[in-house]
């Protein structure tokens, strides 16, 4: 029989968000500024490509300009390529008041914002995407990507690591960047994932940038 090959490398693009409104200094930037020399250095798996990472400004509407750039400019790169369908982007949001890791399930098509952005926008009960209907439309990471998120949040659990899943993501900025990475990810064919973090304060960066490598390597292996 015919040999098809070795497997295509899976590409993993990976977004933070900057400081907020009652967090002034976001875990989140640090871990995607700091992600790729950190598994560099631990030794990147085989199969496994980080194409990016993006420091978004913790902003709604007033940020979409860029975040679509960001998607549609990865999307261009990876067309060429053999690995151009074996995509995921991966969002880091924080959550200052949980102690665990959250593996966010799904996004609502809902902005209800409990305090401005960085950008001053506060709305409240918009539909997210006007063209998808009401604000009651949810987008669902199995049924929009095929990733599960209990596989995700097991593997990561067998590690050692606090983490939960979550069907509930909030109505704030980090709702609003899934819902359109969902949306997008469906598209083009590619998938999407977001992921709540503690404060480095509840949970220190050193075991916050190991959940991060194991969680890039489980995606790696199960796409």
């Amino acid at each position: 029989m015919g040999s098809e090959g070795p497997t295509p490398a899976v590409t993993i693009h990976l977004t933070g968000f900057k400081k907020f409104h009652g967090v002034a200094e976001n875990p989140t930037e640090t871990i995607v500024n700091n992600l790729q020399a950190y598994m560099n250095k631990r030794g990147l798996p085989k199969g496994l490509i980080i194409g990016s990472c993006t420091i978004l400004e913790t902003a709604g509407h007033g940020a979409l300009v860029s975040l679509y750039q960001t998607l549609q400019s990865a999307v261009s790169r990876d067309a060429n390529l053999s690995n151009s369908r074996r995509v995921i982007w991966v969002h880091f949001g924080v959550n200052s008041g949980t102690t665990r890791f959250a593996i966010e399930n799904q996004a609502v098509n809902e902005a209800t914002f409990r305090c401005p952005d960085e950008m001053g926008w506060k709305p409240q009960k918009l539909p997210i995407v006007l063209a998808d209907g009401e604000i009651s439309r949810v987008r669902q990471l199995l049924v929009q990507t095929g990733l599960a998120v209990e596989n995700i949040s097991k593997s990561l659990a067998e590690m050692g690591f606090e983490v939960t899943t979550s069907n509930d993501a909030g109505r704030f900025v980090c709702n609003y960047v899934y819902y359109h990475s969902l949306r997008f990810a469906e598209q083009n064919g590619i998938k999407s994932l977001f992921v709540h973090v503690p404060l480095f304060s509840t949970i220190d960066e050193d075991t916050q940038m190991r959940f991060a490598a194991s969680l890039l390597e489980i995606l790696a292996s199960i796409y």
